[in-house]
């Protein structure tokens, strides 16, 4: 049986850990709501420019461009993003399993490589020996809208000088403070506007417009601008499910504290109760023997 010294500092270090997780508990709450506020702010911009991308397309026969493109899917890469530190649950081990079921589901068909954001994402691929074309570390410390243009840019590239013939992108969806969804969807080709039915109720408007300096000018800027605002916007899903993710997992783990400093205070209390009561008996016992 443990010691009352051996008890207490349990106790104690117990305390600490609660008094450790509830402080990133109340971290992780200040941060979701940017967070939430930042991805709220941004779905319904993305929506109305893939309803855009959808009815110029719609109206406009023979418009095309590289990237509505699509082609048999041979060669793929898989933009992953996870976070750079734990304590979040199952944050990062979702994603990450997420992947390799696509790798394992995939292996005799299409050759995969990956894009990582997030060191617990890298670090999990590397110790699986999977290809890892590039790490963008550090990109959550600086992310905006122009971080997440160039990293769009980048893989724009790879799909146009046809190194890739599709991108997925693997991330945590925001659904709520304590869900979160997994997403592996596809980024290029983008599909948006090529690869949904268009019907007339999802059209806003059956009237055609005219475009300044052309339709295809005005598409050949927009689909990149979609694609890089999918980023930017699975970048915000990310973060937001990150916080969203610690903050609950650190809820658990201060009522688990709790419990734990319960029955660690019971037991001692009974360790303490057993001793007095063996004292007692050895002076009693003493006392007895003089008689």
């Amino acid at each position: 049986m443990a010691s009352l010294r051996d008890i207490r500092k349990r106790i104690r270090s117990v305390k600490s850990t609660q008094q450790i997780t509830k402080a990133m508990k109340m971290v992780s709450a200040a941060k979701l709501r940017r967070a939430q506020d930042a991805i709220v702010s941004a779905r319904p911009y993305a929506r109305a420019l893939d309803q855009m991308i959808a009815d110029l397309v719609s109206r406009s026969e023979g418009l095309s461009h590289p990237l509505l493109t699509p082609r048999p899917a041979r060669r793929v890469e898989i933009l992953t993003l996870t976070s750079d530190r734990g304590l979040a649950g199952g944050f990062n081990a979702n994603v990450i399993r997420r992947v390799v079921r696509y790798l394992y589901e995939h292996e005799k068909t299409v050759s995969v490589r990956l894009t990582t954001v997030g060191r617990k994402g890298v670090e999990a691929f590397r110790r699986r020996h999977l290809e890892i074309r590039k790490d963008h570390a550090g990109l959550y410390a600086k992310l905006s809208y122009d971080t997440a243009w160039s990293l769009a840019s980048e893989l724009t590239r790879e799909f146009l000088e046809d190194r890739v013939d599709q991108v997925l992108v693997a991330y945590n969806e925001f659904v709520s403070a304590i869900t979160q969804r997994v997403v592996l969807t596809p980024l290029l080709p983008f599909e948006g506007a090529a690869g949904e039915e268009i019907t007339p109720d999802k059209l806003r408007s059956q009237i055609d417009f005219e475009y300044e300096p052309s339709k295809q000018a005005v598409l050949d800027r927009l689909v990149p601008q979609a694609v890089a605002t999918r980023v930017y916007r699975a970048l915000l899903e990310s973060v937001a499910s990150e916080h969203g993710a610690r903050m609950s997992a650190m809820e658990n783990a201060t009522n688990n504290a709790e419990d734990a400093i319960s029955r660690l205070t019971l037991n001692y209390n009974r360790t303490r109760q057993a001793v007095i009561t063996k004292e007692l008996m050895e002076i009693v016992s003493g006392a007895e023997a003089l008689k």
